[in-house]
Formats: structure tokens, sequence, C-alpha cells
């Protein structure tokens, strides 16, 4: 797919999508809990899609009740396939791979595209000390898993995401874990960890004591999970991994409402809400909508170590901000759908924006102007999103190649960004397999 954005204002009023961090987790919980979960406003994004198939080949039962329902049911983890496919989706493998591992036959874990080439030693080192057979393509997938997991006193690298300890967390609740530490060692993303243990909540599983994000603790007392016939329902949150390309996209060429996202989340990219603040945009929070338009935009800095994957949405907002805008937090993003880092500064530099890196430093000189251009998704749905909103005000066309990498987790912002008044052409006819 090829998409053409032709530089335009924007207005009106549009809602979030739903998050897919959130999506993905109240899957995970759904498994885990015995009994029926009803989902609210659930995602559809292909990640949201892998997380259902991956729930489904381990037992639970899924019926879709028009756009916004879900019917989750389940007796447990008790796998119905011996092979799963986890997608393109990050969170996602590492979530469920832990969950898999409680199965007590052979089970092969595999992905597509990027996700094929991202590191998976964690699993290699970690697994075995729980009672896990496993095998992988020297630290790659598939990965060969075999267990039963059982919980013991662990300790973990968190620096490289908390996408594992999330995993841990949900199978340990799963396996009944008493009396058993987990210990973090750097652990990066820490709202992403309240999020996980917010949804462990919300769904009734056994939820460790945080120890200042160094240490869960599943105690003695904790009550186990047990098959209940209460129906349980659970609103899935409205991004802000998402929302944050339709603000930025409000703060350059609106002004424009945006709903459905909650300013009490515990997501991690909320704090776009404070680089919005600084660059100087016109914006209002209230408890049901945010109302964003441009003003005279100036240079920020900002702590992405917690949320890296702002870094997008952030270089496009720096491009039309006067000065020079340094975002920290680097180092976050070797091991996402692209090396973003390169991916941003290649892609934008055809945008006539100049990015330097310097160690864990994301340098952009802003408010030079942004040229149209061709630029390419890399197979990445948030360069894809980036590129998109940098080019509403940009002095020319500007052409998308393989624009459809946003399906991965918000396939309706292209159709948004046209609600919105954006002049966004479509050419699906150069379409991939995805």
């Amino acid at each position: 797919m090829q998409v053409e954005i032709t530089p335009s204002g924007i207005q009106g009023e549009i809602y979030a999508p739903a998050s897919k961090s959130s999506m993905q987790r109240a899957c995970a919980a759904a498994l885990v809990r015995k009994g029926t979960s009803v989902v609210l406003n659930p995602g559809h994004s292909n990640d949201d899609l892998a997380a259902l198939r991956v729930i489904q080949a381990m037992g639970a039962l899924v019926q879709q009740k028009g756009d916004d329902i879900l019917v989750i049911n389940s007796n447990g983890i008790a796998a119905a396939a011996d092979e799963v496919n986890c997608g393109e989706s990050g969170l996602g493998i590492r979530m469920f791979s832990p969950l898999i591992a409680l199965n007590t036959k052979n089970i092969r874990i595999n992905g597509e595209g990027s996700l094929t080439t991202r590191p998976m030693d964690f699993f290699d080192d970690t697994l075995p000390k729980l009672g896990v057979t496993i095998q992988s393509n020297n630290g790659k997938l598939p990965l060969n898993i075999k267990g039963p997991l059982q919980p013991k006193n662990i300790a973990i690298d968190g620096s490289l995401s908390s996408q594992f300890l999330t995993g841990l967390l949900m199978a340990y609740a799963a396996a009944d874990a008493t009396d058993v530490t987990i210990v973090v060692h750097n652990l990066k993303s820490k709202p992403y960890i309240d999020l996980t243990l917010k949804v462990m909540s919300d769904f009734g599983l056994k939820v460790p004591e945080n120890k200042n994000y160094e240490a869960f603790y599943f105690g003695k007392d904790s009550v186990a999970i047990e098959e209940t016939a209460e129906t349980l329902e659970y609103t899935v949150e409205g991004d802000w991994s998402g929302g944050a390309f339709l603000l930025v996209a409000g703060a350059i060429a609106g002004p424009i409402r945006i709903k459905g996202l909650d300013v009490f989340s515990t997501q991690a990219d909320k704090a776009i809400l404070q680089a919005l603040m600084d660059c100087g945009c016109v914006i209002s929070v209230q408890s049901d909508v945010i109302e964003i338009g441009p003003g005279k935009l100036k240079a920020f800095q900002f702590d992405a170590n917690d949320c890296p994957d702002l870094f997008p949405p952030l270089v496009a907002l720096a491009s039309y901000c006067e000065g020079t805008t340094v975002i920290e937090g680097v180092e976050r993003l070797t091991h996402k759908e692209s090396n973003r880092a390169l991916t941003l500064q290649d892609e934008f530099g055809k945008m006539g924006i100049v990015i330097e890196l310097q160690d864990n430093l994301m340098i952009v000189k802003g408010g030079t102007g942004v040229q149209g251009a061709a630029v390419h998704s890399r197979h990445d749905h948030r360069i894809a999103m980036a590129c998109a909103v940098a080019a509403l005000r940009a002095e020319g066309n500007t052409h998308i190649g393989e624009a459809q990498a946003i399906n991965k987790s918000y396939p309706d912002f292209y159709t948004h960004l046209q609600k919105l008044g954006a002049t966004v052409s479509i050419n699906n006819k150069s379409a991939v397999h995805e």
C-alpha cells in the first residue's frame, strides 16, 4: 500500500483507538482467569488479533458479539495446539511464552516479520531455571518449549524490556506462585508494569507485592485463582500510543478534539502530554476530552527511557518546533520493528529534518521547514504514522511506501485523519501480503 498525504489542516473530533497494551494483557488475563470474561471496546489491530489466536491455541473459547464486545471463556491454560504464532507482536511473544511454558507438552512458538530477528536470549537464560526445557534458533525464533514452568525465586535483567517481566508475572499468577520473589535489575518502562499489575487485579488474579520495582513478591497468604461462575467485564482503555500521533497532529495542523484517553491511565505514553505542554501548543486537558491546536512551537527536552514508543511522534512534533529538541532514551530503540533511531534519522532526513544521535540522546533540529518527500515505513507502524503526521504541514506532498504497516497497532489511522479533514489518498494496488 502507498499513501499520499497532501498538506492540509485538520479539525473536528475523533475517538482514540483501543490500546493494544491493554487489549493484549486482557487476553492473557482472561486466559489465566477461569470463567467467562467479557471484553468491551476490544482492539482489532494485527497484534490484538494475534493475541486472540494465541489464547485460542491455549484452550480459550472466543466469541465476537458485534464490533464492541468479545466473550472469552477459559478453563485455564490447556494447549489445544502444538504450535503458536505471535505475529509481529513483541509484547505477545514476551508475555505469552511463559504462559505457554505452563503446558506439559512440547509447543513451538513462532512469529513473523521483524519479530523473527529480535533477540530471545532472555528465554534461553531464564526458563530453564524454572524447570522449562527450551530450544531456540541461536537466541531467536522459533522457540520449542516444554514445561511445566515452576515458580521459583529468580533474578532477571529488566534493561531490554519490561515485557519479559509481564510474562513472568502472569505465568507466576497462573501457576499459583506462593512465597516466591522475582528480583529485577535495571527495570525499564515501569509504567507498563503498573498496567500489567492493574489488569491482573481487574481480572481477579493473584497480584504480587511491588517492592519499588526491584522485586515482586508472591506472598504466602494471597488467594489462588479459582473458577467462578460470575462473569467479569473489562473495558479496554483508549490507546495513548496511538493517541500520541493524533495529539501531535492536532498540535501541528489542528485544532482538534480527542476523546477516549484516560488522563489517569497507567500507560507510559501518557507522558506525551508533558512534551506538548512544554513545546507551547494550545492544549486543554479535561476528564473526557483533550482539545489541542497549534501555537508558537518551541524546542523541548524529554526523557523517553520509560516510554520509547513516543520517539516517532516526538520527532514529528520536534520537526515543527523552533530550535534544538533533545530526546533521551535512544538505547531503547535498537530492537523495535526497525532500528528506530537510524530509521527516524533517515526518513525524516528525506523530509529535510536533521537528526543527530549522540550516545543515548537524539537531537532534532526543528523549525527549518518540513519538505514533502517519498518516504518508507520500513515495515514499522510508528514510522509510517510519524511521517504521515509530519506531512500534514509540509511543503509539498508526501508519499509513504509500505504504508500498511499501521495495521500492526492502529489500522484506522489514515481513515481517522481523513475524518478530521486531512487529504489522504490510499493506493492499495501496491500492497503486499501482511
